[in-house]
């Protein structure tokens, strides 16, 4: 197993059933053996805050302490940025203040947070928004402006317009599915250069969007998620292994080259 660089991309509030579909870019990787595609179940709450948690350190909610949207605290649990750190490589992040939050430094003071570069963090370079309705088109620059300038073994970045929008119109709405649709695109204007530069790219979301233009319960289009594993460095044949939101940690860690999980159905996901 070859370590590389890593770049996890989340698409805040993304459901299953609209990526199932819009997602036309990434899905011509698929369907040209470049990327394959996963159904995932989110934890529950189905809310980001705690999937946030869950995704970047593999605790469920239940267990994490981080149980709803208004807990404003350091995580306790071993992120995948705290792994990085511990194995010498550089990491960063374009996100969601919240982010800032759980693995650096809680309040979040935007004079201070919004534009961070510090070697002793667990993110040593982020740039952090927060308004909901931050451009993604922006926040695509700001996570290219990291990676050129730092040269991240691990970068996060975190696209908030389809949540946005979900909550505004729906899950059930033009505006939520052509939301989708436009950062399938931005996606790729940069995908095939991360892929040239050896970045094994990981797509996922953390929850979904029901009619009420809300989540946070158990219905399916609240549940259910995507996960897209893009470039040379994944294995694209059929796997029977049934991923989860919790193994996503330790599969950006393998792919790092970081023994956490010595599970070796999780490694065949790996080229």
């Amino acid at each position: 197993m070859k370590s590389s660089k890593v770049i996890l991309v989340l698409i805040d509030g993304l459901a299953w059933h609209v990526a199932e579909h819009a997602m036309g870019y990434l899905h011509a990787l698929r369907e040209n053996n470049q990327a394959s595609v996963f159904k995932l179940q989110c934890e529950l709450p189905s809310l980001s805050r705690p999937l946030y948690e869950c995704i970047l350190t593999g605790s469920k909610p239940v267990v994490s302490g981080i149980r709803n949207n208004q807990t404003v605290q350091l995580s306790t649990r071993e992120s995948i940025f705290h792994l990085a750190r511990k194995a010498n490589l550089k990491t960063a992040a374009a996100a969601y203040h919240w982010i800032s939050e759980l693995y650096n430094r809680a309040p979040y003071d935007a004079v201070r947070d919004r534009f961070t570069h510090n070697e002793s963090l667990a993110i040593q370079h982020g740039i952090f928004y927060h308004e909901d309705s931050y451009p993604d088109s922006h926040l695509l620059l700001d996570a290219e402006h990291l990676r050129n300038t730092y040269d991240p073994d691990f970068l996060f970045i975190h696209t908030m317009n389809v949540d946005d929008m979900g909550h505004r119109s729906g899950g059930d709405s033009a505006a939520y599915r052509n939301a989708a649709r436009r950062v399938d695109t931005m996606l790729s204007h940069y995908l095939p250069a991360w892929q040239e530069q050896g970045y094994r790219v990981i797509i996922t979301s953390d929850h979904g969007m029901n009619n009420d233009h809300s989540h946070g319960g158990l219905l399916p289009e609240e549940r259910e998620v995507p996960l897209f594993l893009a470039g040379p460095g994944f294995n694209h044949q059929p796997n029977s292994f049934r991923l989860q939101q919790v193994l996503i940690r330790d599969l950006c860690a393998l792919a790092l080259g970081i023994p956490v999980n010595q599970n070796n159905e999780l490694k065949s996901f790996l080229a």
